[in-house]
């Protein structure tokens, strides 16, 4: 599709509604010239991406008990909750393979989301680059401040993406989408509110004073963030998916049952929507 973009949120585990969504999609074969994704979403939209019906449930239900995945072992052991050198090495090289060359060979962009630890300004990496990098980067844009270590790249020390781009709708509108398709992780529109979490961080961080100050300019983001997606909801600039009922799962979830609950709701409330997407894709 010319001229529309597709903006994936993060979420941690809570990615998995996203992952439904975009298997609808690809049951379809509904594609964008430009899709962009932060976290979560940069790790589900990388399987859309690379056109692998399925992959992202067998990656991300199919896996998630096994403690290598998401564990307090992990982080006993590593100082990550996620297994970082297990979901971006053997899961993509072994245990349920990538296919970089369809990844590579598709003409849509593929814009992944970071975060500079010293300049604190969100940094996008488009696909083209060698596999090793990009399974790099999107380990980069995953890596959330206290369960996972910074990721050097590009003489960079990189960090989650949704830490200064949540939900990436102004670069892609800055890039050239005039309307976008944005896949919300959240049942709601609630803004955020402060809490004491943030405080906390930003003392652990503190050697970083850009990503101390993230944590607080976060919320700010987020905020704005949503009321521009309303803003061009009015305008009939986005088309909004998102959650049509609340699971109340968490980021860290590992309950495979839910998480599959949550991947059905996301196929689901897709398919409900397509025909009216398809007409307002052609307004």
């Amino acid at each position: 599709m010319q001229n529309c973009g597709l903006v994936l949120e993060g979420g941690g585990m809570k990615g998995l509604y996203t992952a439904g969504v975009l298997e609808y999609f690809l049951e379809k074969d509904l594609f964008f010239l430009y899709v962009i994704g932060v976290s979560a979403g940069a790790c589900m939209g990388a399987s859309y991406v690379s056109r692998q019906k399925g992959r992202n449930k067998k990656v991300n239900v199919g896996l998630v008990n096994d403690p290598r995945y998401l564990s307090f072992r992990n982080f006993l052991f590593k100082r990550e909750m996620f297994g970082m050198d297990f979901l971006f090495d053997e899961v993509p090289n072994h245990i349920v393979p990538f296919d970089f060359d369809t990844f590579a060979m598709t003409k849509q962009q593929f814009l992944i989301g970071t975060m500079d630890c010293h300049s604190g300004e969100a940094i996008y990496y488009n696909k083209q680059r060698h596999k090793d990098d990009i399974l790099k980067i999107i380990r980069a844009s995953s890596s959330i401040p206290f369960i996972a270590r910074p990721v050097e790249y590009d003489g960079r020390l990189l960090l989650d993406g949704g830490l200064v781009d949540p939900i990436p709708l102004g670069k892609a509108k800055k890039d050239g989408n005039q309307k976008n398709i944005v896949i919300m992780t959240k049942s709601t529109n609630e803004r955020l509110k402060a809490s004491r979490v943030s405080s906390v961080l930003k003392r652990l961080y503190r050697k970083f004073p850009a990503v101390a100050d993230s944590f607080e300019k976060r919320l700010i983001t987020y905020n704005d963030t949503l009321s521009f997606i309303e803003s061009e909801q009015e305008e009939k600039n986005v088309f909004l998916i998102q959650p049509s009922i609340d699971l109340s799962l968490s980021g860290f979830e590992r309950n495979q049952k839910r998480l599959l609950e949550l991947y059905e709701l996301g196929y689901h409330d897709a398919k409900l929507q397509f025909e009216r997407l398809k007409k307002w894709l052609e307004e």
